[in-house]
Order: structure tokens, then C-alpha cells, then sequence
């Protein structure tokens, strides 16, 4: 080899796919927390509890108020700790995959498990902090809860007086437009887009499977009821999700490491 001559250069690593997630209550319910909408889902078995998340009640009505801090100081979420499911999605994305998860929950679980907060789309808000209505100062809901606790029934917001609520998206409230729109570029983005634990019901996070598949995304769906999308679904997964999504996404990234 002369002096001018040049080992050829190695080839690029390959590019692997983006895998989007979908993820609603069903995910969460081996961690012990409850979902809203199946067969035995807490708005179904207790409708008056929907009152207690409704944003124009909640502002109007200090014993809903009250109730509804009550309620958080009971709330499973914050007892609850990441299943095989959500440990499944931060391997995956330690394995080097691309991985963006978009959740419809707000038990801040998936970044528990180990995903980084940065990756993971919180479109319905989250309930481990609180907010003030009228100044919109942010702080930890464990300090809320711990007024609470301490005798102060509906806790004011410390800057201003306002009323606090958790960091929540109340029926009647918009999903944060820069959140939504972040969610709709993954959805066209991903080359495989999986909604996990999701009736694919509520709009308008249910419309991002269609958008995925509008844009050649590979759609699966796991859930263990039918969901409007089905049809338009590559696979679809009736197992349960503590058990089918590892074995899913562990099949993912075995494959996307080899291409």
C-alpha cells in the first residue's frame, strides 16, 4: 500500500426504525391502578367520580374540592410501581432502539421504569405535581398532599392564593397544543407504532394510530378489548399485556439489531 492509499471506510451502522408507544390504563393495571373505561372501570362502577376531575365543578365547588384532594391522598398512583410492561419499553430503548412513548396516563410510571422523561409524551398531564389555576406556579403534589394531611382541606396555592389542581388534563380542559402536536410528528414519523392498554376511544390521542398508519407505520395493537382501529391494525394482541409486550418489544429489538 503506497502512502496515497486509504483503507476503505467502515459501513455506517444501520439505521434502526422508530417504535412509537401508545399507552393507556391498561398498561398500569398490573401496578395495581385501576382503569377508567373497561368493564370494571371506575367511571362505570362510580360515575359520580367524574365530577371530582371535571375542571368548571372542581373551580366552582369547594366541597368537590376537597373531595377531590381526598381522593388523591388515596390514589393508588402513587403506591404503584413499574410491571414487566413498563420495564419492557425502557429496555427496549436502552437496547439503542429509537423509542418515543406517548401515554394517556398520568402515574409517571414509565419514567419510574427507567425511560428518560424527555422521550415520554404525558398528553392528559401527570399527577405527581399540582398547579395553580390562576398564576400557574408548578410545585410537587407531595407537598400539596402533605397540607392536606397536616389539616388544610382544599390547599391555596402558595405564590397568589389561586386555586390548586393537580398537573392533570380535567374533562374540559384542552390537551397542551405543543404536547399534542409533538405526538402527532412521532405518530408520522414511526415506523412501527404500537398502542398498548388503550380502548383507542378518546380523542384525540386515539387518532394517532391512524395517522401512524396513514403513514405506513407498522400498527399493533394490544389490548384486551376491541378498539376501532383493529381493522386497520397489522397484528392484534389479546394476551396479557404484562406478558405479551415484553416477549413484543424484546422480538423488536432482537430484530432491529440485526438489520
Amino acid at each position: 500500500m503506497t502512502g496515497t492509499e486509504h483503507s476503505p471506510a467502515p459501513d455506517p451502522a444501520p439505521r434502526r426504525p422508530l417504535v412509537a408507544i401508545l399507552s393507556g390504563a391498561g398498561i398500569s393495571t398490573d401496578s395495581g391502578i385501576p382503569d377508567y373505561r373497561g368493564p370494571n372501570g371506575l367511571w362505570r362502577r362510580n360515575p359520580e367520580a367524574e365530577k371530582l376531575v371535571t375542571y368548571d365543578t372542581y373551580m366552582a365547588d369547594p366541597e368537590i374540592r376537597r373531595r377531590s384532594w381526598r381522593m388523591r391522598l388515596e390514589s393508588p398512583a402513587f403506591r404503584a410501581r413499574p410491571n414487566a410492561a413498563h420495564e419492557a419499553v425502557a429496555r427496549l430503548e436502552r437496547s439503542g432502539t429509537p423509542v418515543r412513548v406517548i401515554t394517556q396516563n398520568v402515574d409517571g410510571l414509565h419514567q419510574l421504569a427507567g425511560m428518560p422523561a424527555r422521550k415520554v409524551l404525558e398528553l392528559h398531564g401527570t399527577v405527581r405535581a399540582v398547579t395553580c389555576t390562576r398564576c400557574h406556579a408548578r410545585s410537587a403534589m407531595e407537598e400539596a398532599l402533605e397540607r392536606v394531611v397536616a389539616g388544610e382541606p382544599d390547599p391555596a396555592c402558595l405564590v397568589c392564593g389561586g386555586i390548586l389542581k393537580s398537573a392533570t388534563v380535567m374533562f374540559g380542559e384542552r390537551l397542551d397544543p405543543q404536547v399534542l402536536g409533538t405526538a402527532l410528528g412521532v405518530a408520522k414519523a414511526a415506523e412501527v407504532f404500537l398502542a398498548v392498554g388503550t380502548t383507542l376511544q378518546v380523542q384525540p390521542a386515539a387518532s394517532l394510530a391512524g395517522v401512524a398508519a396513514d403513514h405506513s407505520a407498522r400498527l399493533i395493537i394490544v389490548n384486551a378489548e376491541p378498539t376501532p382501529y383493529d381493522d386497520r391494525a397489522d397484528q392484534v394482541i389479546r394476551e396479557p399485556i404484562g406478558s405479551a409486550l415484553p416477549r413484543l418489544l424484546d422480538d423488536l429489538a432482537g430484530s432491529s439489531s440485526a438489520t
